[in-house]
């Protein structure tokens, strides 16, 4: 089944790029918000992760901060 997954992320940031690679290599479906330009996503980013670092990914509600290949991966069921 298809997990529901955001990230908030912005245009200069290099892990965000890393993120979305990440998943673009692993066919993996995500909405992406830019927190740069988007108030209301910057304020739900901060509410699910308590910080204003990017990126934030929320994965069925798990919110990861940061990129870490092999959290994502585990929390993909891609291992």
């Amino acid at each position: 089944m298809a997990k529901n997954i955001t990230i908030y992320s912005t245009p200069t940031c290099v892990y965000c790029k890393m993120a979305k690679e990440f998943f673009k290599k692993n066919n993996v479906q995500y909405t992406e918000h830019n927190v740069a330009e988007d108030e209301k996503a910057r304020e739900e980013m901060v509410e699910k992760s308590h910080q204003l670092g990017v990126p934030v990914i929320d994965i069925d509600g798990e919110v990861h901060v940061g990129f870490n290949r092999s959290e994502l991966e585990r929390a993909l069921g891609l291992k």
